[in-house]
């Protein structure tokens, strides 16, 4: 369907689940409907959650915010401990009290863990998160099984390290705490559920173009502001763009080539998360956003 389809369709009762690629539009679309039916909109961002970026991260600006109400964005502190579990806790109320909401965001895991189940894995004890650290990635994915394997991006380091912490933490696979997850918090059919579709050849030119706009609104000045105490390793710290806007301000690199590493790794990372969409939501409403 069309984005004005999309948008017919929705209505005003419903919760909406608006999930697609970095770039794609979805946020636009999310607010589309809101300005069409009412509702509020649920951000499902692993890094739009932090107050570390907003503008390397897209988080919405304060023409966004003032045109609807936007919930879990930058609400979480920089050294905090955040995960798919907390947000699941956040995001429960808001499907029972208050207007309806619109959850949009490209993190496959919160949506995913949001209409199928989240299992209930014990937190990680701090000498095994240590003990991943130490570990290379390869090193991690060999010791999973063969189920667990199966079941994540083996290209995400994060999917990877907390498979390989969960492993060996509880002594039981991840696939097998999977297995035994609770039933979902909003099933697909309680939602109207939306996977925005951006074709690569219409998907690149809108990066490229969304990266300069990121430039120009002063991207830099943010990772130079967060760069005494960058640490890539910390979840807050992972958004796209950063590591090679760094490696510019440490001179180790020119801002030519900090930008198109930087492109090149939002395209490898929307790819995986279109691999994450058609794996998990092939039972998802497909919407075609124009070139």
């Amino acid at each position: 369907m069309t984005p004005d389809e999309a948008v017919a369709r929705a209505g005003p009762d419903r919760p909406v689940l608006v999930a697609g690629p970095t770039a794609s539009g979805k946020s636009g679309l999310a607010l589309a409907i809101v300005a069409a039916h009412g509702g509020r909109i649920v951000n499902a961002d692993a890094l739009q959650v932090y107050d570390t970026w907003r503008i390397l991260t897209a988080r919405p600006g304060p023409d966004e915010t003032a045109r609807a109400p936007h919930l879990l964005y930058g609400h979480v502190g920089d050294g905090a401990d955040y995960s798919v579990g907390h947000w699941l806790r956040e995001v429960a109320p808001l499907l029972s009290a208050g207007p309806r909401p619109v959850i949009v965001g490209g993190t496959g895991l919160y949506l995913s863990a949001l209409t199928e189940g989240l299992a209930d894995i014990p937190p990680v004890p701090t000498a095994v998160r240590a003990r991943a650290d130490a570990l290379h990635h390869d090193a991690m994915l060999a010791a999973l099984d063969a189920d667990t394997r199966a079941r994540i991006d083996p290209l995400n380091p994060a999917r990877v390290k907390r498979a390989w912490e969960v492993q060996e933490a509880t002594g039981r696979p991840l696939a097998r705490w999977q297995d035994e997850t609770p039933p979902p918090l909003l099933p697909p059919g309680d939602a109207l559920a939306l996977v925005v579709e951006a074709p690569r050849d219409v998907l690149t030119p809108r990066i490229e173009a969304r990266f300069d706009a990121m430039l120009e609104a002063g991207a830099l000045d943010e990772v130079r502001a967060v760069l005494p105490g960058y640490d890539p390793g910390r979840p807050a710290h992972r958004a796209i763009g950063a590591p090679e806007l760094a490696a510019h301000l440490r001179d180790e690199i020119d801002l030519a080539t900090a930008r198109e590493r930087a492109i090149v790794a939002t395209r490898r990372y929307a790819k995986r998360q279109r691999t994450w969409f058609r794996a998990r939501m092939g039972r998802w409403e497909s919407v075609e956003m124009p070139a």
